[in-house]
């Protein structure tokens, strides 16, 4: 059994706990069909993710986290105590004037907002044809 199925496995069976139901296999496959809109999955299947023998896949385990009220991430790959974040240099060095333009934007309807994109854009390509 390898460690990240393990680990998936025991985080299921904890979301299960937490959500008040007893983790075994054939709460799970009652519980995961009576939501699941797709092809029901086997008694087998369910018993693999509790017994770290197997993941379900993406559609699967979102139902799964929204049965026992997780996230499907953390269902998946454990809660992380480190986050992935944009470099934030640039919107540091933006003066006022700036900061000022793209908060006026954000205000702007969605449909304006989608027409000074499209603006942007084909001034961002006449500028690139002009410096070749």
């Amino acid at each position: 059994m390898s460690d990240e199925r393990f680990e998936f496995s025991r985080r299921l069976g904890q979301a299960m706990s937490a959500a008040g139901y007893e983790p075994r296999p054939a709460t799970l496959f009652r519980l995961f069909n009576a939501r699941y809109t797709g092809r029901s999955v086997s008694f087998q299947s369910a018993s693999r993710w509790l017994g770290g023998r197997s993941i379900p896949e993406q559609d699967k385990l979102q139902v799964l986290a929204e049965l026992f009220g997780v996230t499907p991430q953390a269902l998946r790959f454990g809660e992380s105590t480190t986050r992935v974040a944009e470099a934030r240099a640039e919107w540091n060095r933006m003066g006022a004037r700036e900061r000022a333009v793209i908060d006026t934007y954000l205000a702007l309807p969605a449909r304006q907002r989608e027409l000074v994109g499209e603006l942007v854009k084909a001034l961002a390509q006449t500028d690139r044809k002009s410096t070749r």
